[in-house]
């Protein structure tokens, strides 16, 4: 397993961590130059959104992996953290279903689907 790929299953734990729903990590860096890996998964509310969103930031800082940017944390249906090779997608229910990143990147291998 690639030093990277470990670092994605790292922000996919601390998402199930905090109860996230349809966790997937995609390897995406075999379709296109914008990251190595995406992780996404869905929750109910905006409160379980930015609990979620938190715990992924802590477990990337904690293995040494800094955040570059972070999008939606404010409104809470989408949020977004990029840490350069792994880009964490969190959504609410709706925003899930409408920007549909599983069927935007159907080429991308599935590396852990939970």
């Amino acid at each position: 397993m690639t030093a990277t790929k470990a670092l994605a299953l790292v922000a996919a734990e601390a998402m199930e961590a905090r109860k996230a729903e349809d966790v997937m990590v995609l390897e995406i860096g075999r379709v296109t130059p914008v990251a190595d890996y995406f992780v996404i998964c869905s929750a109910e509310t905006s409160v379980q959104i930015r609990a979620i969103s938190e715990a992924v930031e802590e477990a990337m800082e904690a293995a040494g992996v800094r955040l570059l940017a972070k999008e939606g944390h404010a409104r809470a249906r989408w949020v977004l953290l990029d840490f350069g090779v792994i880009v964490a997608h969190i959504f609410g229910p709706e925003a899930r279903a409408l920007y549909g990143l599983e069927r935007l990147w159907a080429d991308a291998p599935i590396v852990a689907e939970r």
